[in-house]
């Protein structure tokens, strides 16, 4: 059995907002035949305390549930209201029904907004009946509880747009990051497994590229360093991890790790 103070991730999904195999794309990367380089829209699942809390829910959360086995959902933690991070928010009704309760959403005011818009039948009052039942719950800067559990939310930007990094204990998720402040930086110091956002090799006007990656990581300097968010004009999974620093590793959908 799992000891409750430890914290167990499962990736569940590790690719860009189109997914590899891009459709229609026939590159080296989406013909691939390697599981690894099979990559769904960005999600974790955390396992805290007895607690289960899911870090965005995009257009695979359906699959990535059923291919995971996943009974419960305490709460969502969502970095922001981006299609590839929130499409799923409507299947969370099938965790209504079995667990006989709305859950709570944590968002900041940004994403709020655009849920309340893209999903405004969830949050009409006259809401027709078997709709997806859920909570708003408004984050800023400082730390919350959810579920129990302390977690501290880091603000990164994705070009202009805020993404709330999270940090639970010693483990950091940052998602669709460009730029972050000195100031919200200090709130990562000492995390030892991270999770990081790292496009392609080339440079990109809203995401991370390898060299913006590895010099975030040899200023934070995690034990840990995994890599998701990938496009398929990043290379095959097999090739690019060889050429990684130490512990500096490619994610893969189904990875599971224990901090």
């Amino acid at each position: 059995m799992l000891n409750s103070e430890k914290i167990k991730i499962t990736v569940l999904g590790t690719g860009t907002s189109s997914g590899i195999p891009l459709l229609t794309c026939t590159c080296a990367v989406c013909s691939s035949i390697d599981t690894k380089d099979k990559r769904l829209r960005c999600s974790i699942f955390i396992e805290h305390k007895g607690k289960n809390i899911l870090v965005d829910i995009g257009p695979d959360f359906r699959q990535q549930m059923l291919r995971e086995n996943i009974q419960k959902i305490d709460a969502v933690l969502v970095t922001h209201a981006h299609h590839d991070h929130v499409a799923g928010l409507d299947e969370i009704r099938a965790y209504n029904f079995s667990m006989g309760r709305d859950i709570d959403v944590y968002a900041n005011e940004i994403a709020e907004m655009e849920l309340r818009k893209h999903f405004d039948y969830i949050f009409n009052d006259n809401k027709y009946p078997g709709i997806a039942g859920v909570n708003i719950i408004p984050i800023k800067k400082e730390k919350f509880i959810a579920e129990g559990i302390e977690v501290i939310p880091v603000e990164v930007l994705h070009h202009k747009l805020p993404v709330v990094a999270f940090r639970v204990g010693d483990f950091a998720y940052i998602t669709d990051i460009k730029t972050i402040s000195n100031e919200e930086f200090e709130k990562l110091k000492g995390v030892k497994v991270l999770i990081l956002s790292v496009l392609r090799h080339q440079e990109h006007f809203s995401h991370f590229n390898l060299e913006d990656g590895l010099a975030f990581i040899e200023k934070l300097k995690p034990e840990k360093t995994y890599f998701i968010h990938l496009s398929h004009n990043f290379g095959k999974h097999k090739d690019i991890e060889k050429t990684l620093p130490e512990n500096i590793y490619l994610a893969y959908d189904g990875l599971k790790i224990l901090v």
